[in-house]
């Protein structure tokens, strides 16, 4: 036994010599790591996902049944009266009203997408569902009990205290699961680890929207070099093979998803790696190449008995949404007229006082289909601001503006005479902005996909506004967010992207 004198006394071969003592060296140690890991992955434990999503629809259950409970002691039980409904009900009288509401909440948010394994880490996403899902449970509960006049007749104070209570609820206990998953060892489990087989500007692009840090669903491991041998462009991401090491890739990075970039190869080779994928049981995608656009509407559809795919309808090519859609502008351009009035007249004096002429402005645009229209502004520029004839786009700090006028601009007051072009017909409250007929000529043969924004009609703001894409930006991706627009359109969205505008104004320019 040594003394601790004795053991410090250990010369340095001693050291090395004894395997207790040996010295790691760096690229060792980095293979050693690679390897912890490797081991660490093989241990993931993929049956995880299903079983936490059903936990989680347990637990909301179990939330939604006590909110639901409170809701009916805070309405019956607290003096809260209402004329028509007697207050001396007990639970059970209610418990069908409880139990019908609760199973029509949990088969809403089950439609709005929360069940699913990419939501676990999306705490935001999942609590937007929430919102939206308990809005149109609310109603649609009070309706249905007040057309088939159940008895006892149900509160609409009880079905409003519930709609307030019971997604806050869900939002609360939602927030510290989504906590707990994100920071602990569970994430690793949770997310899908994407290979690519190739690399080319889509891959890139896909590998951003998944960099979301510990909120991410998915992880890309890395990419191996595709049928062609060879890449498009230089990887961002870690080079782990070739197209015939694929199903070693696999085992070791233990990968979830296999992703192709490019279905240029031979039509045997695509089917090989199908194959594999489903052998390995991995899941296997393909990016799109030749279907940039409107990606979400491919339909596959027998014609004569042969397979076909292509473009089928987006959401505002439906005659039920365009008329829903509709009967909301119309409701707002009212509305949006009536509130905005006094301060088109105190910004009008304005604009006069500093440069006396013409208030509105009006200005050619295109909108739906191509058919040109007046769009109404209140006039934020000097009047000889295209004097030499020369249309140009609005910059930031224009020296063209009024100085009301960029007051205007930062807040969109400008556009409040838009609403008049909303009640027409003309334009929308959200959609595509509508750009002058002169500055985006050749735009249609320059920028691929450029025309399918006039599928909608144009809107005074817009998902790529709110993304804070105004005036002279990239107009691709302005372009990109427009179609991602048209392709997912839901009324909601039209409510988020209104909201949204509010709280941007200030990145305006």
């Amino acid at each position: 036994m040594f003394s601790p004198k004795k053991e410090s006394c250990l010369t340095s071969m001693e050291r090395h010599s004894d395997p207790l003592f040996a010295v790691v060296p760096r690229e060792a140690a980095a293979t050693l790591d690679e390897l912890a890991r490797t081991e660490r992955l093989k241990l993931r434990d993929k049956a995880l996902p299903e079983r936490l999503v059903i936990s989680s629809l347990l637990c909301d259950s179990a939330v939604i049944v006590y909110a639901l409970v409170f809701s009916f002691w805070f309405r019956f039980q607290t003096h809260i009266l209402e004329n028509g409904v007697p207050v001396n009900l007990t639970l059970r009288s209610y418990s069908g009203y409880l139990a019908f509401g609760g199973i029509a909440l949990i088969f809403t948010l089950t439609v709005f997408g929360i069940y699913e394994r990419q939501a676990l880490l999306r705490f935001h996403f999942v609590a937007l569902q929430i919102l939206k899902a308990s809005c149109l449970w609310g109603l649609g509960f009070l309706g249905f009990a007040l057309i088939f006049k159940f008895s006892p007749p149900i509160s609409r104070v009880f079905v409003a205290i519930a709609t307030v209570l019971v997604p806050g609820a869900l939002l609360g206990w939602r927030a510290i699961f989504h906590g707990f998953l994100r920071r602990s060892s569970v994430a690793m489990s949770l997310r899908q680890r994407v290979l690519f087989v190739g690399w080319n500007e889509e891959a890139e692009k896909l590998t951003g929207s998944f960099s979301h840090g510990q909120s991410s669903a998915y992880e890309v491991v890395g990419c191996v070099s595709s049928m062609r041998a060879r890449f498009q462009r230089k990887p961002k991401v870690r080079v782990l093979g070739a197209l015939a090491e694929l199903t070693d890739v696999i085992h070791r990075q233990s990968v979830d998803m296999v992703i192709l970039t490019d279905v240029n190869g031979v039509k045997g080779d695509i089917v090989g790696l199908a194959n594999t994928c489903e052998r390995e049981m991995v899941q296997f995608k393909v990016i799109p190449s030749f279907f940039q656009i409107l990606v979400s509407g491919l339909h596959l559809e027998t014609v004569s008995g042969i397979p076909v795919l292509g473009v089928s309808r987006l959401p505002l090519d439906r005659f039920v949404n365009i008329l829903l859609k509709r009967l909301v502008d119309v409701v707002g351009a009212v509305f949006g007229l009536v509130v905005s009035l006094p301060l088109m007249v105190i910004f009008g004096a304005i604009v006069y006082w500093e440069s006396p002429g013409p208030i509105l402005y009006r200005q050619r645009r295109l909108g739906r289909n191509g058919v040109d229209f007046d769009i109404l502004k209140i006039r934020s520029m000097k009047l000889d601001a295209e004097a030499d004839g020369k249309a140009g786009w609005s910059v930031k700090d224009d020296p063209r503006r009024l100085k009301i006028g960029t007051f205007m601009r930062r807040w969109n007051i400008d556009e409040l005479p838009q609403f008049w072009n909303v009640m027409t017909g003309e334009m929308s409250l959200v959609g595509p902005r509508p750009e002058r007929p002169e500055l985006i000529l050749n735009f249609k043969h320059e920028i691929p996909h450029y025309n399918a924004r006039h599928n909608a009609k144009p809107g005074i703001t817009g998902w790529a506004q709110v993304k804070g894409l105004r005036g002279d930006t990239d107009l691709g991706e302005r372009i990109s967010c427009d179609l991602w627009y048209l392709e997912n359109w839901s009324i909601f969205l039209d409510f988020q992207i209104l909201a949204m505008t509010f709280s941007n104004n200030k990145n305006a320019c």
